[in-house]
C-alpha cells in the first residue's frame, strides 16, 4: 500500500493518504512515503465510504488491534479513489493442482505449500518469503536439493546479494469490527465480484456448513473469475472466527486448473471440421468400400445402404437383394446395433423393471424381445436381450438409441434403484455382428461351425457359443426379416476375416450382401416396427398392437406402467399401427403423407393419421405401407384417402401390418 501511494504521487495524480491499522509500523517504506508527501494515519481503519455514482469521501476512525474495536469519533477524508491493501497471498495453485493441500503460516497471514512434501521443492514468495534476497537464497537451496536427488554435486549455498528487506511486521485484519453484530451491520463485502458479505459467511456456518468447501458453495465465495485470489484468505478467516476455531484448523479450499482463466474466444466458434460429428465404421468397412456399396448415415455410423452391381439403380439393387434373402440367403453387416453388457446378482430384476415384459424366468441360452418405455408409457426403444448366464445378459438396442439407452439404464440405477447390484458396459464396438438370413442360411452355416444348428437343438430365440470359421463366436437365432436367420457375433478384430470367409463359402449359393434399404423392406413386410420411424414418442405398446409385450402383473412395477394408465393412453381413437395397401399397386405412398377417412371438400381438414414407412415389394409384387391411424386396429378393411401432393389423393385399404408369412412359419423352420 505504501509503495502504491508513493507511485500515485510520482504520477502527479494529486494527494494520497495511507490509513494503517497498525499503531506504530516500522519500515523504511513508511519513512519514504512520508518523505514523498504521503499523509500517514496510523492506528486507524476505514469504516465507511461516502458517495453514489463515484467515491466522495472515506470515513475513518481509530482502531484498537488488541481489543479488535473502534475508538473515538469518526472523521471524513475527501477522496475519489479508495484502494485496499490485503497483504500477500502466496500462489500455491500449482502444488494444489497436484493434490498438495496448503498449510496456514501465521507470520505471513497466508497459506503456503507444506514444506515436508517428499517430491516437491519450493522457493520464493510461494513459501511466504517476499524479499528478493531471501527468495534467491531459497532458490539456491532448492536447486542444490534437486541436483542432489538426481545424483549431481552442487554447492550447498551461494553468496547472493538481494534487495533490502522491507521489514514489515504484519498485523492480521480480516474484518473491520462494527458496533452491531455482523448480521445487522451494513454489508461488509468479502468477494467483490460476487458480492459475498461477511454476514453471508456467518450464516453459512450457522446453517451447519462447517467445511470451508461447503461454505464456499453456500455463499459462492471465490466463484468469480479471480477464483478466490482476492477473497479466499479473508473469507476463510471470517468462517474460522464464526466457527470458534483457528484458521489452521479450518483450512482452505483446493484449486483446480487453470490458474489463468481461459478466454471464451479460445473455445467459441472453433472449427473442428469433420470431428464435429465423428464418423464411425464397422470392421467390414474396407470390404464394403471395395465392393462399391452406397452408404447412408445411421446415427454416427456409415452403413451400407445397398450394393449396386454394375449400373444398377437403388430400386434394382434392392429388388435383387430382397429376392435373394427371401429365396436363398443374404448377408448383412449388423455391427452398428447397440450392445450393452449387463451383469450382477440383480441384473434380472433390473431388466424386469426397465422392460415392459417379464424377465425373471429367462433361462441361459435363451433370448427375448423387449420393449422399453419412457415414464409416460411411450415406446422409446426396443431390442433383443440374451441371457448369457444366470446373472449375465447382453442387451441390443437400435443403432441410433445405443447411447441414449445406456444413459437411461444408468439414470434409473443411480437415482431410483441404487440398491440393485447391477453393472452396465457398452460393448457395441467390441463385437462385429454378421447376419445370415434366408431359407438356405442353415445349410450354408452348418459346415462352418461346431454348433448343432438342428431346429430341435437350436430353436428360434436361442443362442449358442462355439466356433464359426474357426473363430470364437456367439450365434443368436433371431430374425428381423422373418426368415431363418443367424446373427453371428465375433470379436470386432475378427469381423472382416469372418465376413470374407462367409462370402467365400457362400459363393456357390450366390450369398448376397444386402444393405439397410433392403433390411427396411424385409422388416416392413413382416410388420416389424422401427422405433423412431414408425413411432414418434407418442405411441404406446397397445397402439402398436403389442399389448402381448406388456406384463401387467409384475410384483414390482416397470418404467412406464403408471404412464400407460393415464386417461389419454386409455382413450379411444388413438393413433394405432396398421398396414396400408394402396388400391393402385404401383403407387408407393410418400412417407409422412397425411391420411383422412374421406376426401375433404375444402382445406384445412382434420387429419387422422400419417404414413410411417412405404416401399415397393418384389415379393408381394406390389407397393405397401405402414401407418399410424386413429382407431386403426378396429378399422381393418376400410378405405382411406392419402394425400400424395397438391390436390392429389390415393385410396388405400387399412389392414394388418403383417404382409408376409403372418403365421411366422419361415423364421421358426
Amino acid at each position: 500500500g505504501y509503495q502504491a501511494a508513493i507511485d500515485w504521487l510520482a504520477a502527479g495524480t494529486g494527494s494520497a493518504t495511507v490509513v494503517d491499522a497498525r499503531a506504530a509500523p516500522t519500515s523504511s517504506l513508511v519513512t519514504r512515503a512520508e518523505s514523498a508527501g504521503v499523509v500517514v494515519i496510523q492506528g486507524a481503519v476505514v469504516v465507511d465510504v461516502v458517495g453514489g455514482a463515484s467515491v466522495k469521501a472515506a470515513v475513518v476512525c481509530d482502531f484498537d488491534a488488541q481489543a479488535d474495536a473502534r475508538l473515538g469519533p469518526v472523521r471524513k477524508l475527501a477522496a475519489d479513489v479508495i484502494a485496499s491493501s490485503g497483504g500477500y497471498s502466496p500462489v500455491v495453485h500449482l502444488s494444489a493442482h497436484l493434490g498438495h493441500r496448503p498449510v496456514w503460516r501465521e507470520d505471513v497471514c497466508g497459506f503456503v505449500p507444506n514444506p515436508d512434501h517428499e517430491r516437491l521443492l519450493f522457493a520464493g514468495a510461494v513459501t511466504g518469503e517476499f524479499a528478493l534476497g531471501e527468495s534467491l537464497e531459497q532458490g539456491a537451496i532448492a536447486a542444490h536439493q534437486a541436483l542432489s536427488r538426481l545424483g549431481f554435486d552442487a554447492p550447498k549455498s551461494l553468496a547472493i546479494s538481494g534487495s533490502e528487506s522491507i521489514g514489515f511486521a504484519l498485523q492480521a485484519l480480516f474484518q473491520v469490527p462494527h458496533p452491531l453484530p455482523t448480521a445487522k451491520a451494513p454489508p461488509q463485502f468479502v468477494d467483490y465480484q460476487l458480492d459475498v458479505s461477511a454476514a453471508a459467511i456467518e450464516i453459512a456456518t450457522r446453517e451447519g456448513f462447517e467445511s470451508v468447501e461447503h461454505v464456499k458453495r453456500y455463499t459462492a465465495l471465490g466463484f468469480g473469475t479471480d477464483q478466490g485470489k482476492l477473497s479466499n484468505v479473508n473469507g476463510v478467516a471470517i468462517a474460522a472466527k464464526a466457527l470458534g476455531q483457528s484458521i489452521k484448523e479450518t483450512g482452505t479450499t483446493m484449486f483446480r486448473p487453470n490458474y489463468t482463466p481461459v478466454s471464451f474466444g479460445v473455445m467459441a466458434g472453433r472449427d473442428v471440421g469433420e470431428f464435429f460429428e465423428p464418423k464411425r465404421y464397422t470392421a467390414m468397412q474396407p470390404w464394403h468400400e471395395a465392393e462399391g456399396a452406397a452408404f447412408e448415415d445411421v446415427g454416427q455410423w456409415k452403413r451400407p445402404w445397398y450394393f449396386p452391381r454394375g449400373d444398377e439403380t437403388l430400386q434394382a439393387a434392392v429388388r435383387r437383394e430382397c429376392l435373394a434373402v427371401r429365396q436363398r440367403v443374404g448377408i448383412l453387416d449388423a455391427s452398428t446395433l447397440g450392445k450393452i453388457d449387463i451383469q450382477g446378482p440383480d441384473a434380472r430384476e433390473f431388466l424386469n423393471r426397465i422392460y415392459t415384459n417379464a424377465w425373471l424366468k429367462l433361462a441361459p441360452g435363451k433370448c427375448r424381445y423387449g420393449l422399453m418405455c419412457s415414464e409416460d408409457g411411450m415406446v422409446m426403444d426396443d431390442g433383443v436381450t440374451a441371457c448369457l448366464a444366470p446373472n449375465h445378459f447382453l442387451m441390443t438396442t437400435t443403432t441410433g438409441g445405443a447411447a441414449r439407452v445406456l444413459q437411461w439404464l444408468e439414470l434409473w440405477h443411480q437415482t431410483e434403484w441404487p440398491e440393485l447390484k447391477v453393472f452396465f458396459n457398452s460393448v457395441t464396438d467390441h463385437w462385429a455382428t454378421i447376419t445370415l438370413s434366408g431359407p438356405e442360411s442353415r445349410s450354408l452355416l452348418a459346415p462352418l461351425t461346431d454348433i448343432d444348428l438342428s431346429p430341435t437343438d437350436f430353436a428360434f430365440m436361442d443362442w449358442r457359443a462355439g466356433l464359426v470359421c474357426g473363430l470364437p463366436a456367439r450365434v443368436f437365432r433371431i430374425s428381423f426379416t422373418g426368415e431363418l436367420t443367424y446373427e453371428i457375433n465375433v470379436n470386432a478384430n475378427d469381423g472382416l476375416a469372418l465376413w470374407q470367409a462367409l462370402m467365400a463359402a457362400g459363393a456357390e449359393v450366390d450369398l448376397t450382401p444386402y444393405g439397410t434399404e433392403t433390411m427396411h423392406v424385409l422388416r416392413a413386410e413382416k410388420g416389424f416396427v422401427i422405433v423412431g420411424q414408425d413411432t414418434d414418442g407418442s405411441v404406446t405398446p397397445e397402439d402398436l398392437g403389442m399389448g402381448w409385450a406388456v406384463a401387467k402383473r409384475k410384483k414390482f412395477s416397470f418404467v412406464g406402467q403408471r404412464g400407460m394408465m393415464r386417461a389419454d393412453c386409455l382413450r379411444g381413437q388413438r393413433k394405432q399401427f396398421v398396414g396400408l395397401s394402396p388400391l393402385n399397386p404401383s403407387c408407393v405412398l410418400p412417407e409422412g403423407s397425411q391420411i383422412v377417412f374421406a376426401r375433404p371438400q375444402s382445406l384445412p381438414a382434420d387429419m387422422v393419421g400419417h404414413v410411417t414407412s412405404s416401399y415397393d415389394s418384389p415379393v408381394l409384387g406390389r407397393s405397401f405401407a405402414l401407418a399410424l391411424v386413429k382407431g386403426g386396429l378396429d378399422r381393418h378393411g376400410e378405405i382411406v384417402e392419402v394425400s400424395v401432393g397438391p390436390d392429389r389423393w390415393e385410396k388405400a385399404e387399412l389392414r394388418s401390418p403383417i404382409f408376409y408369412d403372418p403365421e411366422g412359419a419361415r423364421q421358426h423352420v
